[in-house]
């Protein structure tokens, strides 16, 4: 039987909302220090947090935005989101259900945005980028954060293959080359980058997804027949965790749209 990639995705994350509220790897780290400093600084009358999973960003953005918006293709992961604002007493945030490539607002609905491991889920990049920066006012501020390929051959492969097995949703890790090059078409211009290495902890990391038994296999013996050159890469330990690279974006709507 097949399925739409929207309804892969909410079968993914749907019933594992609880998990991505909870996840020590979504809800904390530098880089979202480093978005709340953004944020802080621009005081947003509106933002929105797009592919907002367990809300993380979105709470973040509360502290400093007049209304936040939790847009999201999970039902289940927004009504999640909705609880977890009411039990921090964030009366600031509301969800709403939609895809990144086609989103319910008007043009210029929102002073700033934030995006965090989102992007590799969406169905088509470049449409995601084009409703993100056309919901923005020109001149506004987003800023995105997502796992990158490394854009050599050999790893990038290597990384795809154990996204897919671990997540059938997944779509894509794109390069940083790939991003500068969307967020152009689309209409942004980038005014500042950050690379991180992120370690993921391999049993935590596939129980999140409840990842099949047969999948979870496949990985490991990816790994371990991994070249010499790729497990040092990506820091392959024997248990199976690793590291990989996240790069944050922050980029500016310009004023001419493409």
């Amino acid at each position: 039987m097949t399925r739409s990639h929207d309804a892969v995705v909410e079968d993914q994350f749907g019933a594992q909302a609880a998990a991505y509220v909870e996840s020590s790897v979504h809800a904390g780290g530098e880089d979202l220090d480093a978005l709340e400093a953004i944020v802080a600084r621009m005081r947003p009358d509106r933002a929105a947090d797009l592919g907002s999973g367990g809300g993380h960003v979105a709470y973040r953005l509360a502290r400093h935005a007049r209304s936040v918006t939790a847009i999201d293709l999970s039902a289940a992961m927004l009504d999640a989101v909705h609880e977890t604002a009411r039990q921090r007493g964030l009366a600031n945030i509301e969800t709403c259900v939609a895809p990144a490539e086609k989103l319910p607002f008007g043009d210029a609905s929102f002073d700033l945005l934030g995006c965090r491991f989102s992007a590799h889920h969406w169905r088509d990049f470049d449409a995601g980028l084009r409703e993100a920066r056309r919901i923005l006012k020109p001149g506004a501020t987003a800023i995105f954060i997502d796992v990158v390929s490394p854009g050599h051959p050999i790893f990038d492969t290597h990384l795809q293959a154990v996204e897919l097995l671990r997540d059938p949703s997944h779509v894509r890790d794109h390069s940083e080359a790939e991003w500068a090059a969307g967020l152009d078409r689309a209409g942004f211009r980038v005014t500042g980058t950050q690379k991180r290495r992120l370690r993921m902890d391999y049993p935590s990391w596939v129980d999140r997804m409840r990842t099949p038994d047969a999948h979870r296999a496949a990985i490991r013996s990816l790994q371990q027949w991994a070249s010499r050159e790729t497990a040092r890469y990506f820091a392959i330990e024997p248990d199976g965790s690793f590291s990989i690279d996240a790069l944050q974006i922050e980029a500016s709507a310009c004023r001419a749209r493409p």
